[in-house]
């Protein structure tokens, strides 16, 4: 039975890390917070930037300043320290043949999703990419995915994400959630939040649509 997929982009269908942490880095020399362990800014991938400075202790005008220090390098450089997932391209090929419609709800600025995705022959697969605004307006991923079900006619949908966030917005909108571990985010923290399932491979994920309502 094919269904409606809303899928996370950061953890979930590429591995944006480097570049995403090579430009939190840099905006938090600024402010002259040293990282001991780099693992710390694992912590930066998929949530909203806001919040993930926040965790390093910045107020909210510092928090703008170090958004645009770090958007001043991922814009032009670290946008594309990135890849896809090995057999993510395969599996939206998979799903799109199966008759099943394909989505993305990100908490990164929509147009940088849009030119990650063109980047890498991705966006083919998706009706629709939809993510943040720049002016934080639109950031949240509860708030990304009220505007794609404003846009989209299906009467059961499906999120796909590899953090708790993603799991807590669908939560939202009544979405069951199919987390990912591949990602960033903590398996643990996925099941606490209430993902209705847990997959370790994109054949995993194949596999278990066929189990879903």
């Amino acid at each position: 039975m094919p269904h409606t997929i809303f899928f996370d982009l950061d953890g979930t269908l590429t591995d944006s890390g480097p570049g995403i942490m090579n430009c939190a880095q840099l905006a938090l020399d600024h402010f002259h917070i040293s990282v001991e362990d780099p693992a710390q800014l694992r912590t930066f991938v998929g949530p909203p930037l806001r919040v993930s400075f926040g965790r390093f202790g910045l107020n909210d005008q510092e928090a703008e300043e170090a958004i645009r220090i770090f958007r001043s390098r991922y814009l032009t450089v670290g946008k594309f320290e990135n890849v896809p997932y090995p057999g993510i391209p395969q599996l939206l090929q998979q799903l799109n043949e199966e008759g099943h419609r394909l989505f993305v709800a990100t908490s990164k600025p929509e147009e940088t999703a849009k030119e990650i995705l063109h980047h890498f022959q991705l966006d083919q697969y998706f009706e629709l990419i939809c993510g943040a605004t720049m002016d934080s307006s639109r950031e949240s991923k509860e708030a990304v995915l009220s505007y794609l079900l404003a846009q989209t006619e299906a009467p059961s949908v499906l999120m796909v994400g590899d953090t708790e966030f993603d799991v807590i917005g669908a939560n939202a909108h009544h979405i069951p959630t199919i987390g990912v571990t591949w990602g960033y985010g903590d398996e643990a923290s996925m099941r606490q939040a209430g993902a209705a399932a847990i997959v370790s491979t994109p054949e995993e994920l194949h596999q278990i649509l066929d189990t879903m309502p």
